[in-house]
């Protein structure tokens, strides 16, 4: 009879179940996630992907088994919350077409401010899913009741284990550096320019550990001297677009963004300006061309702030939603030089005026006055699930004033926000159903693409309308008008395919600026968003700002590199590489004031600076942009 203790062996087979449970997880992981990277058949050749893949699963699965003493229970509860994640990752894919960032978790925030009730639109729930979760909680109960402690009640091991993951976690979420041992960037193949080509690599969770690490809060030193010199070599350029002046007349400014506004005649078997034929008629006495802006099916505060700021979001990859993670209390740009130049600023927007943290962003902006839903005359007309775009332009007309200081009014639109699919209420559906659509273009898409193009034609027809009245107003008044993004059509868009051949991603958008009253046709420009202001100044006659004056002379040379976060190209020639870096540097300058610092040199960028009015940095916000 053997004197040796059965704890041994009781241990042994512990350990065992656990290796086991843990290589499952692991395979597991890699099969939820699907990206070829972490594949369940790269466990051999390419094993640490899928463990950093699975690791911070496991990690959460180690606390939840020091808490609850059940290893398969904590297993399975850290692997629903995996699925949770890999979930709202699949609705981000299907509908803006790229793959969840850390900076998307600042969306937790906005769930009071509007966003639940907008984001709820885009969930989708069937039957199946329900059953599923019914079985999945009906399963965790069974084993907490039956399942076989795996640890001791001794608290002292369980709240060490507890502790040391809970921290290993935390730390992971916080971006601590030591966390860069693993997540290596070169072993798991970081692609900073693509989210969605670095999680085909190294999985999903391995990417937002990627982006949380390189962007924890952490920016890359500015390089002055090349910054130093772009400013010396486009200083001539710069003089010569603001020798001219300003000019004596000071037109109020009418800024409309149109959600979702982009010419479908794009799309295979659509003519051009089929669907906006008020735009066509405006183009062609004013300035119009392609809109390159940064990002695609949502995201509208991107190109907002761009339009507002003149900023580049290229340059300042670790700010996916600007108005969230820049606190600056005073951002230079359009509304600033305006109010410096004697204009009111007001900006009109009919949804809740907390979503994307709008309310104090615009302040910080520069305006004096913001309107949101809960200003608009009570009950206001809706068009499909938002504010029709006809109440939006009454009240654009209504806070024109005839008389007083020149005014800057921005309006943002809600009515073609998205999602499309379904029927939404508050539609005219013979009118919707009336719409033609591609051949081949059949169910949930075709619904999509005419529910879109339903909106789209009445965000035309107020384009127009609101062009015919300012053309008889007494005062002279500029339109500029443009598309936020494309709408996320997903599937019409990938059955029907773009007449350029290019990807949704690819595609550009389109702008506006006109006079109503005295027309002029131009020569078409495709411009990036952040030209926009730079562009509308100059017709404005408004020329003492000369970031705006610099951002022109950027704009023909870097436009084409605005794009969405996961389609952002490389510069293609030494000269464009060259500008990119230079920008690289100018603009987080620009943003935080700093630019100042850098002192002139030679004679041209003194001359620079003595043109500004007060001793600072040529690219510096205006002496008279007040808080």
């Amino acid at each position: 009879m053997s004197n040796e203790s059965p704890l041994p062996n009781v241990l042994r087979r512990r350990l065992l179940y656990a290796v086991v449970l843990v290589l499952l997880f692991v395979l597991a992981t890699g099969l939820l996630d699907g990206n070829p990277g972490v594949s369940p058949l790269k466990l051999f050749s390419a094993p640490r992907a899928m463990i950093a893949n699975a690791l911070p699963g496991l990690l959460l699965a180690a606390a939840l088994l020091a808490l609850t003493r059940r290893l398969l229970f904590s297993m399975l509860l850290a692997f629903g919350a995996q699925a949770l994640l890999y979930w709202v990752n699949a609705q981000k894919m299907a509908n803006l077409a790229s793959p969840l960032v850390p900076a998307d978790f600042h969306m937790l925030g906005q769930m009071r401010e509007g966003g639940a009730h907008l984001l709820s639109g885009y969930v989708h729930v069937s039957l199946w899913w329900l059953v599923l979760a019914v079985a999945a909680v009906t399963a965790l109960v069974a084993l907490w009741r039956y399942e076989p402690r795996l640890l001791t009640r001794r608290t002292g091991p369980r709240s060490g284990i507890a502790l040391g993951a809970l921290a290993a976690f935390l730390s992971l979420c916080a971006g601590w550096s030591a966390w860069h041992v693993v997540y290596d960037r070169g072993a798991l193949q970081f692609q900073p320019w693509s989210a969605g080509d670095t999680a085909k690599r190294s999985g999903l969770v391995s990417m937002l550990a990627l982006y949380r690490l390189q962007y924890s809060g952490r920016h890359a030193k500015v390089d002055t001297g090349a910054a130093r010199n772009l400013l010396i070599d486009t200083g001539p350029e710069v003089r010569a677009r603001m020798a001219a002046g300003n000019d004596g007349v000071r037109p109020d400014i009418v800024v409309v963004q149109s959600e979702s506004f982009f010419d479908p005649g794009r799309m295979r078997g659509y003519a051009e300006w089929q669907f906006i034929p008020n735009f066509a008629r405006l183009a062609a006495t004013g300035e119009t061309g392609p809109l390159y802006v940064p990002t695609f099916g949502g995201g509208t505060i991107r190109t907002e702030f761009e339009v507002l700021t003149g900023l580049p979001l290229r340059y300042f990859p670790q700010v996916q939603f600007p108005y969230l993670q820049i606190d600056n209390k005073v951002i230079p740009g359009l509304a600033r030089t305006l109010r410096a130049n004697g204009y009111t600023t007001l900006a009109i927007h009919d949804n809740d005026p907390g979503f994307w943290n709008r309310a104090s962003a615009l302040q910080r902006l520069g305006f004096d006055r913001f309107i949101s839903i809960n200003d608009f005359p009570r009950n206001p007309p809706l068009d499909g699930r938002y504010v029709s775009d006809r109440a939006l332009t009454d009240e654009i007309l209504s806070q024109l004033k005839d008389s007083g200081p020149p005014q800057l009014l921005f309006a943002i639109s809600m009515e073609a926000h998205g999602p499309y699919d379904g029927n939404p209420g508050h539609i005219d559906v013979a009118e919707r159903d009336a719409i033609p659509v591609p051949a081949g273009v059949t169910g949930v898409a075709r619904t999509m693409l005419q529910n879109y193009l339903y909106h789209l034609r009445h965000a035309d027809a107020q384009l127009g309308r609101l062009a015919d009245a300012l053309s008889h107003r007494a005062r002279p008044t500029l339109l500029l008008f443009y598309g936020d993004h494309l709408p996320a059509l997903g599937q019409a868009f990938e059955i029907n395919g773009f007449k350029d051949g290019r990807d949704q991603l690819e595609q550009t958008g389109s702008w506006l600026l006109i006079d109503p009253a005295h027309p002029r046709s131009q020569t078409p420009e495709a411009l990036a968003a952040w030209a926009l202001p730079g562009q509308l100044l100059e017709r404005a006659g408004i020329r003492d700002d000369a970031w705006f004056a610099f951002t022109d002379v950027m704009a023909p040379q870097l436009s084409a590199l605005t794009r969405a976060p996961d389609a952002t190209p490389a510069p293609e020639d030494p000269q464009q590489r060259a500008l990119d870096h230079g920008m690289v540097n100018i603009a987080p300058l620009r943003l935080s004031g700093k630019l100042q610092k850098l002192m002139p040199e030679d004679e041209a960028q003194a001359e620079l600076v003595a043109r500004t009015p007060h001793p600072q940095s040529v690219l510096d916000p205006p002496n008279g942009a007040s808080q």
